[in-house]
């Protein structure tokens, strides 16, 4: 594995969307074949990778992964030693790294429409991307279940998906905005609502596929990689739970085959986080804090006000700042103020034997994926750093003491911060695969 080296990157967030325009190529809304099915295209541009990742790409914490930063590095020139700002696009050694592999520079982004289901279980219609090489058939799907968001220009709809990179490795790529982005950002996000969000995520695969078929870009291999950090670490064990509990069959040809799964960073435990900000009075990611108590509340429909549980002045915040979609987790986090959890929820909140914290509780069980009657079968990689100051580590050893007798690789190490570790984590799957290819090549 490569050892590669971060930056802090400080950047202000420019809150810009993809712009979808007319290019020279396929144009997939229009191909007949397509046309009936239930995945819709929208609209569809090409991004060229050559030139750098696109200036709307966002990490984990809402900042542009594009942005000079504040930091000095040290280069060589023909004057000798030198510094110099720099950016991902022109050095940062990380995203340099990444962007090395593969032959595919030309990503084609398609956005769509597709059916899946809301809270009351009732038809609703859902966006998401399909990132794909140009002109090609993809090796492989991979289906990404998104890192935590806060603006709708976040959402993958409308932005460059930092795993949009394993595009160049001639991966195809599936990513669902979720419930309450996209076209649905009017709505109120659930939170780590666990079974909703997988099967909204695998609903666009179901859509997605025999579209892909329709148009002649079917995949080589039947077999998908389920990818996932942060919130979609989390949410990506629960798309595995859920198609090996229900759609997963080596005797079925229709059933979903798993070829591998990559969790980062991920809140498997969703109790153990919330008991994390109350025990320790830190909320070091603020934000998350009226996340996961109006996420439980609103989407497993509990009978508590919120109210009870927030302290005023931040819930009278909570529309405009966070249901509105108008601003980034870290706009949010400077607008919040403040690191300790007292001053963010009310004592009852913090009093662990109150009712309402009880109630809570049970949904928090209810959506933690460790909490779950089944062990992973599908080979596994789980990378978690031991430092990472917004989802704890009691995530990742809770997570591995119960899956213990699962085919998973853990990659625990002290490797910084939240976002560093984002990307430390794509760049390992990107070696990884790029390991298998090397390996398959030996055999043939």
């Amino acid at each position: 594995m490569r050892v590669f080296k971060y930056i802090v990157i400080i950047a202000a967030v420019v809150l810009t969307a993809c712009q979808f325009r007319e290019q020279e190529f396929v144009d997939f809304a229009n191909i007949e074949a397509a046309k009936g099915l239930s995945f819709k295209v929208i609209g569809q541009k090409e991004t060229n990778l050559e030139e750098g990742l696109p200036t709307n790409c966002y990490l984990p914490d809402g900042i542009p992964v594009n942005e000079w930063t504040e930091e000095a590095e040290q280069v060589e020139s023909a004057e000798g030693p030198a510094v110099r700002k720099t950016s991902s696009v022109t050095g940062t050694a990380i995203v340099q790294e990444l962007l090395r592999y593969g032959n595919q520079c030309h990503v084609t982004e398609i956005v769509g429409t597709y059916p899946s289901i809301d809270l009351q279980w009732d038809t609703v219609t859902l966006s998401g991307k399909v990132m794909l090489p140009r002109g090609q058939r993809p090796k492989r799907l991979i289906l990404v279940s998104h890192y935590t968001v806060c603006s709708n220009a976040e959402a993958p709809s409308n932005c460059f998906s930092l795993e949009g990179i394993l595009v160049k490795q001639g991966y195809g790529l599936i990513i669902p905005d979720y419930m309450g982005y996209g076209i649905t950002a009017n709505e109120v996000h659930p939170y780590l609502v666990m079974d909703l969000t997988a099967r909204n995520v695998l609903d666009m695969y179901f859509a997605v596929k025999p579209w892909l078929k329709a148009v002649g870009m079917e995949p080589e291999h039947d077999e998908i990689i389920l990818m996932g950090y942060s919130q979609g670490g989390a949410n990506t064990m629960a798309v595995e739970h859920l198609i090996e509990t229900e759609y997963w069959s080596d005797s079925d040809p229709d059933q979903v085959k798993i070829h591998r799964v990559f969790a980062g960073g991920g809140p498997y435990d969703v109790k153990a986080t919330y008991e994390g900000f109350v025990n320790t009075d830190t909320a070091s990611y603020p934000v998350a804090v009226p996340l996961v108590v109006q996420g439980m509340i609103k989407g497993n429909n509990l009978n508590i006000d919120m109210r009870d549980l927030m302290q005023d002045w931040l819930y009278a915040h909570l529309n405009d700042w966070i249901n509105s979609k108008k601003y980034t987790s870290g706009q949010i986090n400077k607008l919040i103020g403040t690191h300790v959890t007292h001053e963010l929820l009310t004592p009852k909140a913090m009093d662990q034997k109150s009712w309402e914290v009880s109630e809570l509780q049970k949904a928090m069980v209810a959506n933690s994926i460790t909490s779950f009657n089944w062990l992973p079968e599908a080979p596994v990689y789980i990378c978690h750093s031991i430092d990472d100051e917004t989802v704890p580590f009691a995530n990742a050893s809770n997570a591995k003491a119960k899956w213990h007798m699962s085919n998973i690789t853990y990659n625990f190490g002290h490797y910084g911060g939240h976002v560093k570790t984002c990307l430390r984590f794509i760049g390992s799957v990107q070696e990884l695969l790029k390991q298998e290819e090397e390996e398959r090549k030996q055999y043939e």
